[in-house]
């Protein structure tokens, strides 16, 4: 089976380097970092990485790198991602995670099981404090029972399975929450225990608390039935 690795980006200098670094010794097919417009260092960066990529990254196993361009909106860049790729899966991974070394075999083992259509790694943040580990716990507890899982967690899903399902909805919020809604209902969703490392710094900025609650509060309101277009006009208020 061959896995293609999907990156949205927008404005991430500050990480994508070392992704790409980490990601592409890693041992995937390929890797597709599709960018929404960034206006900062995310296009250059990725560019040097994608010609250097067989010296720079671990001979033999590293993933070529291929760039391409996309509207702005996590769901519009992903979708396009994929529709460039030819591999038999998609891992969708955000700018600022790392996967964990063995993440290609345990996807190829999971995988393996047809029963499965997808699934998800658990999530730990970078930082070494209290409320960044009670957040991961919460995240991780939330997602096994729910069977629903978010774009942090690293989603990963059968490419046919995602053609049949019409890829993400163009939405500018839930976009994920929707896509594992609909993918759970065609199939099992595997939740791996492997962690994804991901950065704590959007937590940081208004408090984890207040953050926590903002997506509590995003999530319901979603799930009784309001637009994520008016939910987007309430996060950027927020924010």
């Amino acid at each position: 089976m061959t896995i293609a690795v999907i990156i949205p980006v927008l404005n991430e200098c500050r990480c994508i380097g070392g992704t790409l670094t980490r990601t592409g010794a890693l041992g995937f097919d390929e890797i597709v970092v599709v960018d929404g417009g960034s206006t900062d260092e995310t296009v250059s960066i990725v560019e040097t990485l994608a010609k250097e990529s067989p010296e720079v990254l671990v001979p033999r196993s590293a993933s070529p790198i291929r760039l391409i361009q996309a509207p702005r909106g996590r769901a519009r860049q992903c979708n396009a991602g994929a529709a460039t790729s030819r591999c038999d899966a998609y891992l969708f991974l955000h700018a600022d995670t790392q996967l964990p070394s063995h993440a290609r075999q345990a996807l190829d083992r999971t995988l393996a099981d047809q029963t499965y259509v997808g699934g998800r790694f658990d999530v730990r943040f970078d930082a070494d404090r209290v409320s960044a580990r009670m957040v991961s716990c919460l995240m991780n507890l939330r997602s096994r029972r729910t069977g629903i899982a978010t774009g942090d967690q690293a989603l990963f899903v059968r490419r046919d399975i995602f053609e049949q399902l019409g890829g993400f909805a163009d939405i500018p919020l839930m976009e994920d929450i929707d896509f594992t809604r609909r993918l759970k209902r065609i199939g099992r969703l595997a939740p791996l225990r492997d962690q994804v490392v991901t950065a704590f710094r959007r937590w940081e900025q208004k408090g984890p608390g207040r953050t926590i609650l903002l997506m509590w509060t995003l999530r319901f309101l979603y799930w009784m039935g309001v637009s994520p277009y008016r939910l987007q006009h309430f996060y950027g208020m927020v924010r």
